[in-house]
């Protein structure tokens, strides 16, 4: 690699060079006093590398304790997709991560593991900036080996400078990871927290920022696109309407723009209208007095009461009967709502979050759902797109599950071959996120070693290698459809490769694919990076 490890060893500076050093470091121990809560005391490190240091972009990455995986959890200034999550041992900021040890990229165009990929930065700035990336280590706990636990990272960009400069740099950086380890580790028990709220909901969710939403995991420029509206969107009271295909991710965007919002500490109540007979719908959703029919031997409050002060999700609401689209429209007009079996109303204050799969416009012109409820939920609408059209979120989406399943199952599977990834990659996914979720659970369950193998996969994604495999062809005969192409796909990444000097990343981005992509294609076909770094000079 071209990103050497830090040395310790450098010449010293005149004395004078230490004044920003002394003064940075006195208003951040300051700033880290007992009692301070711990993500102010973190914002103000942050802000006291950007003033005082001139460090730009600063930020924490920490590790994900549910699994595994690494999150931008703080940063100073605007990140372009704060949400993007990825494995130790990938890019500059995962290698510090899985060694425990700092790196300097003296020139971020230069180093081929540099990606990119939390920030947008410009071709300039890339051939213009130096990047410093150190651990932070937990302050008593150690892992296994008697080695301390590396909590995340602290990096930033830099103005370029000698080696010598560069280094007390990274020195520096490494005494305030050392001072800020306490809040790191407070920051990663709140990311625990909240990740809790996915699986028991019970449970209030803390509020947080849409850069804190561990669970969501996403590469591809359309789900950006759909996250910054969730953005955008998510502090308004506005009612908010989901489309996309069953299994694409509908609730997990509705917890977010619920847990983004200021009703984040109230309830998130949810109800699946195509779960239940129309005869209990309106039941479920306004409640009932008690004696209002037989067997109500007690009253009961409906999902538009236990969500009052919060948010309710209702997940296809196309499948509402007409009669109870009448009062649903009713409760969101009038802010209240009556219970059955009784006259006397009820205020109620939701902010409504709806869902369908079903083509509603169609359902209106059919008479089937009624047209002034429409435009009633129809006030910011969202696409999210199947996952068959956002292929480069398969991959990262694909290692989330593994991790997660390997730790709560206990279970050795760590990676996936190259081949399971392209099987992965290949697949058109018609049950979207959820039959992604189910397939590397199945995989993890079976795997008994370290890396997934296509062989763990489901036979339907399977069978892709079945025909791929089913004969051998002689050295004199035509090349099948399926070989030709991954000669013709070989020869490009090779032909990137060269154009780009060897730098993945660079590669990568000219001919339109992501980093990941491009590293398991490389590694599909036997391509060393190394072998065009030659041609650099």
């Amino acid at each position: 690699m071209s990103g050497a490890p830090v040395l310790h060893s450098y010449a010293k500076p005149a004395p004078a060079d230490f004044g920003p050093y002394l003064a940075s470091l006195k208003k951040i121990v300051s700033g880290l006093a007992p009692g301070t809560p711990f993500r102010g005391a973190l914002n103000l490190v942050l802000s006291s590398l950007a003033g005082t240091m001139h460090f730009l972009r600063p930020h924490i990455v920490v590790q994900d304790p549910e699994n595994g995986s690494l999150h931008l959890s703080m940063a100073l200034g605007q990140a372009a997709v704060p949400h993007l999550s990825y494995a130790p041992g990938t890019g500059i900021t995962g290698q510090v991560f899985a060694s425990g040890k700092p790196i300097i990229v003296g020139r971020m165009k230069d180093h081929p593991d540099f990606m990119n990929r939390l920030f947008e930065r410009s071709e300039d700035q890339l051939a213009t900036l130096s990047f410093i990336c150190v651990p932070v280590l937990a302050e008593r706990a150690s892992s296994q080996d008697g080695a301390p636990k590396v909590l995340g990272t602290l990096s930033a960009d830099t103005g370029m400078a000698p080696p010598d400069v560069l280094r007390l740099r990274c020195s520096f950086l490494e005494v305030v990871a050392a001072l800020m380890a306490h809040q790191v580790a407070c920051l990663q028990e709140d990311l625990l927290r909240q990740s809790a709220h996915y699986t028991r909901q019970d449970d209030k969710p803390l509020p947080s920022a849409l850069s804190a939403l561990p669970a969501i995991v996403v590469s591809s420029q359309a789900m950006n696109h759909v996250l910054h509206h969730v953005a955008q969107v998510a502090p308004s009271q506005t009612t908010v309407l989901l489309r996309g295909e069953s299994g694409s991710g509908k609730e997990l965007m509705a917890a977010a723009i619920h847990q983004c919002s200021e009703r984040a500490k109230g309830p998130f109540v949810k109800l699946n209208c195509a779960a239940l007979p129309a005869d209990l719908v309106e039941g479920e959703l306004f409640g009932w007095q008690r004696g209002a029919f037989t067997g109500a031997q007690q009253g009961r409050r409906g999902v538009f009461e236990q969500a009052s002060s919060g948010t309710l999700f209702l997940d296809e609401i196309g499948d509402l009967s007409l009669p109870a689209q009448a009062k649903v429209l009713r409760a969101i007009q009038e802010r209240e709502i009556v219970r059955l079996g009784s006259e006397h109303p009820v205020a109620v204050d939701v902010r409504l979050i709806c869902a369908t799969h079903q083509p509603l416009e169609e359902l209106v012109k059919q008479g089937l759902f009624r047209e002034d409820l429409y435009y009633r939920i129809n006030v910011f609408p969202l696409f999210l797109p199947p996952l068959r059209e956002r292929r480069d979120d398969i991959l990262p989406l694909a290692e989330h599950f593994l991790h997660r399943f390997a730790r709560s199952y206990g279970r050795p599977a760590r990676r996936m071959s190259p081949q399971a990834a392209d099987l992965l990659t290949a697949y058109a996914w018609p049950g979207n996120v959820r039959e992604l979720q189910n397939a590397m659970e199945c995989a993890v369950l079976l795997c008994e070693e370290e890396a997934v193998h296509a062989c763990h996969l489901p036979p339907a994604l399977r069978h892709q290698e079945k025909h791929a495999g089913e004969r051998a062809v002689p050295a004199d005969s035509p090349l099948s459809f399926r070989q030709e192409i991954s000669s013709l796909e070989k020869k490009r990444l090779e032909e990137a490769l060269r154009a780009a000097d060897g730098n993945i990343h660079q590669a990568a981005r000219d001919i339109d694919i992501t980093y990941r992509i491009f590293y398991y294609k490389m590694k599909k076909y036997g391509i060393d990076y190394r072998a065009f770094l030659k041609k650099r000079r």
